[in-house]
């Protein structure tokens, strides 16, 4: 199994395939409508004519009930209309290990029970998010690019050589062309234009596995916004502060890539972590947990082994985005950690902003 670089890059001798720079375009089945059927009552003739018996009394009477009853109900349904809206949570925002595709069928892999206990365990708060936005080291263009899709997303298998199985897991969650093009809007003002649209890619594995387990019934519109592994820690972290407004919204964004991520040294499932992978992992904790962000920001420089961690940066700059998209005086928190195949950390963080 092999992964597969751009071009200029040699390909290396690995234990999986990944495609950083892939579109992923796939045929796109029709869309279904769901058509709503509004029935209206429909009224009779003229009521019958009746003389003041004791019957017709007790009629009236009942009759000027229901008259109340309609017009409480007619009130209560116009309240509900003048109400306001309700305002979206405002949200964290995540920075995602996923570490290998098999997260997706492997109970063996410990960071898979924690993506599953996501809802449960209200990591992300009380409310569901009105639009999941992932940036994802599996998706690397020269420029920023949204993908606006409407209908479903396509799932992507960006991979190969793993169990038949993986090719049948579909996540088709509606796409959120509204939030890609607010994803734009705020990257272009910011001054990271242009930002191109992509309207025929779906979901690559970075989305999909972790999104299946953590939100399994694929209701909650999601859409994806790429890297430029061509350019610094620093940039992805202006990338993201461009859009903290998000938060606001009920948006959440997450970042998922890998706290370490040479897989030419990957190892069997249960082999030892080695020390550079150690240091790296330790150093990159208490650099967050400690708000040293430009160290972060720098991490090339700062970090011990820090090429050795991450010898093509596609799966770390997704972590500046969402630290940069947390807002000023953001905290950061470690929310898991394991390892497999000794060097792959599914460190995962959390960045908050007190209102």
């Amino acid at each position: 199994m092999f992964l597969r670089r751009p071009s200029k890059h040699p390909i290396h001798s690995l234990s999986l395939l990944c495609s950083p720079r892939t579109t992923g375009h796939h045929h796109k089945p029709d869309a279904t409508h769901a058509r709503k059927i509004i029935r209206r009552s429909q009224g009779g003739g003229k009521p019958e004519t009746r003389h003041a018996t004791r019957e017709g009394e007790e009629q009236r009477q009942r009759g000027r009930g229901d008259t109340a009853r309609t017009e409480r109900d007619a009130a209560a349904e116009e309240g509900q209309r003048r109400a306001p809206p309700r305002v979206p949570a405002t949200m964290d925002t995540f920075f995602l290990s996923h570490g290998s595709p098999t997260l997706s069928i492997d109970d063996n892999i410990p960071a898979r029970h924690f993506f599953k206990s996501w809802v449960p365990a209200k990591v992300a708060g009380d409310q569901p998010p009105r639009a999941i936005l992932v940036v994802s080291g599996h998706w690397d263009t020269a420029t920023p690019e949204v993908n606006v899709i409407r209908g479903s997303n396509d799932t992507i298998y960006d991979f190969y050589g793993f169990p038949k199985p993986m090719y049948k897991l579909k996540y088709p969650a509606p796409g959120a062309p509204d939030l890609a093009l607010r994803t734009k809007g705020l990257l272009e003002q910011a001054g990271f234009g242009p930002v191109k649209e992509d309207h025929s890619r779906g979901l690559d594995h970075g989305a999909w596995v972790p999104l299946m387990l953590m939100y399994p019934d694929a209701d909650i519109p999601v859409c994806q916004l790429s890297v430029q592994s061509d350019r610094d820690g620093a940039y992805h972290y202006s990338l993201g502060r461009a859009l903290a407004p998000l938060r606001e919204e009920g948006v959440l964004v997450l970042g998922s890539g890998s706290a370490t991520h040479n897989l030419r040294k990957m190892g069997p499932f249960d082999a030892p972590v080695p020390q550079w992978a150690a240091e790296f992992d330790a150093w990159l904790k208490d650099s967050l947990l400690d708000g040293r962000y430009e160290d972060v920001n720098r991490f090339e420089e700062k970090a011990p082994h820090g090429r050795v961690a991450h010898p093509w940066p596609d799966h770390f700059y997704p972590l500046h985005v969402a630290l940069g998209a947390a807002g000023d005086g953001a905290k950061a928190e470690q929310i898991h950690q394991c390892w497999t195949n000794a060097t792959l950390s599914y460190a995962s963080y959390r960045f908050t902003t007190k209102s």
